[in-house]
């Protein structure tokens, strides 16, 4: 008889460590989900963010390109003119 009434508190102590358990479980789960969904939401930032770098970087390039020709072009203009004045001195 006294190895029933004590197992009786021990099933009543498990049972109430069983349910804390699982509230713990129920809590950890959900914070789980929103550290997925955050993790989610910053990888869709942090691409979108790479996109936007790639773009600007391209946008640079073509401006470099751009800022090549117009030098060359600068100075074939530079050239030009100071040419008719060499030949001209002679």
């Amino acid at each position: 008889m006294s190895f029933r009434w004590r197992s009786r508190p021990d099933a009543a102590a498990l049972e109430r460590n069983v349910d804390e358990l699982r509230t713990v479980i129920i809590q950890l789960r959900h914070e789980l989900g929103n550290k997925q969904r955050h993790v989610g939401q910053l990888k869709v930032l942090l691409l979108q963010r790479t996109e936007r770098i790639d773009e600007l970087t391209a946008q640079v390039d073509q401006l470099r390109m751009q800022n090549r020709r117009l030098d060359e072009e600068a100075e074939h203009l530079a050239a030009m003119v100071a040419r008719p004045q060499l030949i001209t001195a002679e």
